[in-house]
């Protein structure tokens, strides 16, 4: 057995305090700050002598959050760093700030809060740090990690072969760990060789309001420091797949209703550049994206009908495509939203006011004192009825996809509003779309240089997915779903006949 680990089972005591701490009820409810630790002139009193204690190298930004949680969470902390008098105003009360050697003495589990090359300063407490727990909490630059080709974590590993190395607390922003988790992402992962030092460092975790994450060995400590290099790693192929739709249609509008008149009529319309034509394109994007979200479903449901199983893996990209669905409908909202503004400052454009006034010149020269139209009357009226119902069905389907809401929710609620409430969105974005286009599209003059109308390209998608999910509603096709997703199989030996409700066993099913 190594002495690292003979030195880590000596520590029950701090086991059982962590013990304690994390099992305190109402954890996750407790401010930062627990009243037994605020006197009465809301300064931080003195830690009482029982807690567990908890060192901290370093006298950073992120070291002084983790000493501001740990002593809200009720920890004593110690925090090491090389000018305790010039430092120690910028910590809490409660935390005593001295030196580095009197900081790694008493506590068994210190969090080094240092950069990658500040480890190598730390050799002089090797003798003192034998047989305890060091906490990277480091992350490396890009070039960082391309350069090196060793974690910190590991590394600092190689510096103190006698000590425990436990990476762990990374992934949490220095605002997250000073003011709490909230709904947002929660998750601590936590790697180590030494399975009882990350039981450790989870009880902490946990304590502090956090949920520990096993990633195994501290191998994964490089997988792990990657993470906050990432860059909304999620949201690249959607965003990607929104920017080229949005560059497709502003130019094809671009071509219908700028370079169109200029060439034959030469007519300088390069004024709605700005305006006219993103406001054109913006919803056409998101009526796309938003069909692009249930039109993976409909791909899913079919595939499960023609191999007659629903226990055969899909293809990557439909697999991809399922699990990128919220990020694309989010930015569907987020085009429509930009829609929704841009039309609202429509009248407020130069541009407008004279082609009012133009048309009020034509109107009295003409002697024409009556121009209204009822059928534009009405087809503007419906037109901008559905679209704000579907913006308003949106919205309620951007909401719920906040994990603060969400988690209100439980399965059947959630269900609803982001399977039937969405497919009812796209159905009022359809009319929506149909109602602007009313009897536009069998006009030859609409047909700018043999080009269609835009809408009429946007409700190819919407439209295919309409009518699939009417196809599989009829009963031929909604029972043999069901009949699939609930482990029935066409060549497999598992056979047996639907509930006597078929309604109920098509709402429990999903893909």
């Amino acid at each position: 057995m190594s002495q690292a680990t003979m030195g880590f089972q000596g520590t029950p005591d701090l086991m059982s305090q962590l013990v304690d701490v994390a099992k305190m009820p109402g954890e996750m409810d407790k401010p930062l700050i627990s009243h037994h630790l605020v006197d009465s002139n809301y300064s931080l009193a003195e830690v009482p002598s029982e807690a567990p204690k908890v060192g901290i190298l370093g006298s950073g930004d992120f070291a002084h959050s983790l000493a501001t949680r740990l002593v809200g969470s009720g920890f004593c902390v110690l925090v090491g760093s090389r000018n305790p008098k010039r430092t120690a105003g910028l910590f809490p009360a409660a935390a005593q700030v001295t030196s580095q050697e009197e900081a790694v003495a008493c506590p068994e589990v210190i969090l080094v809060a240092m950069f990658r090359e500040h480890y190598s300063s730390l050799c002089s407490l090797r003798d003192q740090l034998t047989g305890k727990i060091l906490v990277d909490v480091s992350n490396p630059t890009e070039q960082e990690h391309l350069q090196y080709h060793q974690s910190n974590a590991e590394y600092l590993a190689s510096l103190f072969p006698t000590s425990t190395v436990v990476k762990a607390f990374n992934v949490i922003s220095a605002w997250t760990m000073q003011s709490g988790p909230r709904d947002g992402n929660r998750q601590v992962p936590i790697c180590s060789n030494h399975p009882e030092a990350k039981h450790t460092i989870s009880l902490m975790a946990r304590s502090m309001g956090f949920t520990p994450v096993d990633m195994g060995s501290l191998a994964s400590a490089r997988e792990v420091e990657a993470m906050p290099l990432r860059l909304l790693p999620d949201w690249k192929v959607p965003a990607l797949l929104a920017l080229g739709l949005f560059v497709f249609f502003y130019a094809y509008n671009f071509t219908r209703d700028v370079l169109q008149p200029y060439v034959q009529e030469n007519k300088n319309k390069f004024y709605k550049l700005p305006v006219s034509v993103v406001n054109t394109s913006l919803p056409c994007v998101a009526f796309v994206l938003l069909s692009l979200v249930y039109l993976p479903g409909v791909l899913a449901a079919a595939l499960q009908l023609q191999r007659g199983t629903k226990y055969r893996r899909f293809p990557d990209w439909l697999d991809h495509w399922l699990q990128h669905r919220k990020q694309i409908g989010l930015l569907s909202f987020f085009c429509a939203a930009l829609h929704v503004l841009y039309s609202l400052c429509l009248p407020l454009r130069r541009s407008h006011r004279y082609d009012l006034v133009n048309l009020a010149v034509k109107q009295v020269l003409a002697n024409n004192s009556h121009l209204w139209v009822e059928e534009e009357v009405w087809r503007m009226e419906i037109y901008i009825s559905l679209g704000l119902l579907a913006f308003g069905t949106l919205s309620l389907l951007a909401v719920t996809s906040l994990p603060s809401i969400a988690n209100s929710l439980n399965w059947k609620e959630f269900s609803f509003v982001q399977s039937t409430l969405g497919f009812v969105a796209l159905v009022l974005s359809t009319l929506h779309t149909l109602t602007y286009g009313w009897t536009r599209a069998f006009e030859e003059s609409r047909y700018k240089f043999y080009l269609p109308p835009t809408f009429t390209l946007t409700l190819l998608v919407p439209c295919t997915i309409i009518l699939a999910k009417a196809l599989f509603f009829l009963p031929c096709f909604s029972r043999r779903l069901s009949k699939i997703r609930r482990g029935w199989e066409k060549d497999g030996d598992v056979k047996f006949t639907l509930p006597a409700s078929q309604a109920l066993a098509q709402k429990t099913s999903h893909v």
